[in-house]
């Protein structure tokens, strides 16, 4: 065992190919604390180096598997000695922080010449979400331990991804029922399983650490609690009260604050807060113009890192881990991020997507707050992904750095990482199909002694008149094959037939639906927050794209109703 643990114990020179180093170039040995937070606390021996990383330096996937680069040039290394530098890149100005001057950014020093010689990756690069991702991997790498993690650390590596709209449009997590989301989850542990075995990974779920949260109160109370609370004053709310509260208030004078997440604010104030927002938000008696955003900030880690459970499991992080082993494509880490979102509950995947379009939002002033795409990552790893079992140092240190590349994905594909892929859609669908024959296969014998005596009815020349006039019989024949009645219940028109084309789309119907509401009134309805729906036959509930050719959905969903109302929103 002693030879064996020996074995993984490498030299620094080794991992960064370098044979020698020159003088004077050390490592300290912990990383600064700016305000004394536990995430600071939970990264041991990651420091910021304060220049670029050579190009063909990459930090070896068992020491360090996922340690990225920021947007702005800086990294996170493990402190296991002195680092050697003898190539660079083009010399970049960059500030106290490592970050770029904002004038001179990182892509113009580079020419296509440069791009070609360091095999960047291209600027963009098509994902597809009709096939499954298991089935897309066609050879797996094997492991090995002792070869460099071909993941590169530089912003440029992180390919653009695009993902083409197919003609049923894309769908948004919010846009399907209850149930059917339900459904997705299911489907996507088992495609993430199916597709971590590809690559000879095992994914292991370990049992939920199960922690009694607080019934009452803001920190350290479960989600669904809170959201509990919040619909009893709206009923439509997806993410907790007072987490937009503390958006709002780091958007109304901190997104330009410099260090807006690293600096701390004043301890005393911080706890009084706390302890008024326990005792008095639910009774919305708190006063919110009393509070500065940098409290704000410094709560907003404290309410994640209270939660009973992380707000994304860490039980996931080992195979992910092992998939970063085999330096995969930035594609294929978003493939199986995108399925590990896919299977979150409700609360924890709206409270994500929310929280990760605020972290953009501080990003995008990282000219003024200092507070890069890395930079955001680093600080609300240890707050997002949290373990309360015991690690060692080297384990903590893996899963804050793990945590922190995962957070910088989801920050990088932010705007396609929400929607629901078409082959689970497609998989729900063939589930609800298989439900509805299963019912039908087993009918009950009040069913089949009813049968048998509307058969006896039949043969009545009276019954059978009767069943000519019936208003299904009606029904079946003012609708066509190809003709579709949709309903608008909030709207003067309210229901209308369109004859539907293979041009047809979700944006056409509406656009009609309003043009007919408007004629012979002075004032043009507007119906920009409407969305046409299709409800029931093989789905619950889909709230379609308008770019969505409706004959094709119509085909793949011909029972289905078609509604049109406001659409839900976050």
């Amino acid at each position: 065992m002693r030879k064996k643990n020996k074995q993984s114990v490498r030299d620094v020179r080794d991992i960064f190919g370098v044979s020698e180093s020159p003088p004077g170039n050390t490592c300290d040995n912990h990383t600064p604390q700016l305000d004394g937070t536990q995430e600071e606390k939970e990264l041991p021996g990651v420091i910021q180096t304060r220049g670029p990383m050579p190009d063909g330096a990459s930090l070896n996937s068992t020491t360090l598997s996922d340690a990225s680069q920021d947007e702005e040039g800086s990294f996170a290394i493990p402190r296991s000695g002195c680092v050697s530098i003898l190539e660079t890149i083009p010399d970049i100005p960059v500030h106290s922080n490592g970050s770029p001057d904002p004038g001179q950014p990182v892509e113009n020093t580079m020419s296509d010449d440069d791009y070609l010689e360091k095999n960047i990756p291209p600027e963009a690069e098509e994902l597809s979400f009709e096939v499954s991702y298991s089935e897309m991997v066609t050879e797996a790498p094997k492991r090995n331990k002792l070869k460099k993690s071909e993941i590169k650390k530089e912003d440029y590596a992180l390919t653009k991804l695009i993902v083409q709209k197919t003609r049923f449009g894309l769908t948004e997590a919010g846009d399907l029922s209850t149930e059917d989301m339900k459904n997705i989850r299911h489907l996507s542990l088992i495609e993430l399983t199916a597709f971590f075995d590809t690559f000879g990974i095992q994914l292991k779920r370990n049992k939920t650490e199960k922690v009694k949260g607080r019934d009452s109160g803001i920190f350290g109370v479960p989600l669904t609690v809170l959201l509990e609370n919040d619909r009893r004053k709206d009923p439509g709310v997806k993410v907790p009260l007072v987490l937009q509260k503390f958006f709002e208030k780091v958007e109304e004078s901190g997104l330009e604050s410099e260090g807006i997440f690293r600096l701390s604010g004043c301890t005393a104030k911080v706890k009084q807060y706390r302890e008024e927002l326990d005792a008095k938000f639910n009774a919305d008696k708190f006063k919110w113009d009393k509070m500065c955003h940098r409290e704000a900030a410094v709560m907003l880690k404290a309410f994640f890192r209270e939660l009973p459970t992380s707000l994304f499991p860490v039980e996931y992080i080992p195979a992910f881990i092992s998939l970063l082993e085999r330096g995969p494509h930035i594609k294929v880490q978003f493939q199986a991020l995108h399925l590990m979102i896919m299977a979150l509950p409700d609360a924890n995947r709206d409270t994500a997507q929310a929280l990760m379009t605020f972290f953009n939002k501080v990003i995008a002033n990282e000219s003024k707050n200092r507070m890069s795409m890395w930079n955001i990552s680093t600080v609300m790893a240890p707050n997002l992904f949290f373990s309360r079992s015991k690690h060692s140092d080297y384990e903590e240190l893996l899963l804050a750095n793990t945590a922190a590349h995962i957070i910088r994905l989801m920050l990088k594909y932010q705007k396609i990482l929400w929607k629901v892929p078409s082959f689970l859609i497609t998989q729900v669908r063939r589930m609800n199909e298989a439900t509805m024959l299963l019912k039908k296969q087993l009918p009950s014998v009040r069913k089949l002694l009813r049968r048998k005596t509307i058969e006896r009815e039949i043969t009545s020349p009276k019954t059978s008149k009767v069943l000519q006039k019936s208003p299904s019989s009606r029904r079946m024949s003012d609708v066509p094959e190809g003709v579709i009645r949709v309903h608008a219940p909030l709207l003067s028109k309210v229901s209308m037939a369109i004859q539907l084309n293979s041009q047809t789309k979700a944006k056409d119907i509406l656009a009609k639906f309003q043009f007919e509401n408007s004629r012979g009134s002075s004032e043009c309805i507007k119906i920009q927050n409407q969305r046409l729906y299709e409800i029931g036959g093989n789905i619950g509930q889909h709230c379609l794209d308008p770019d969505a050719y409706i004959l094709d959905v119509y085909h793949a969903n011909p029972q289905a109703e078609w509604v049109i109302k406001p659409q839900a929103s976050l």
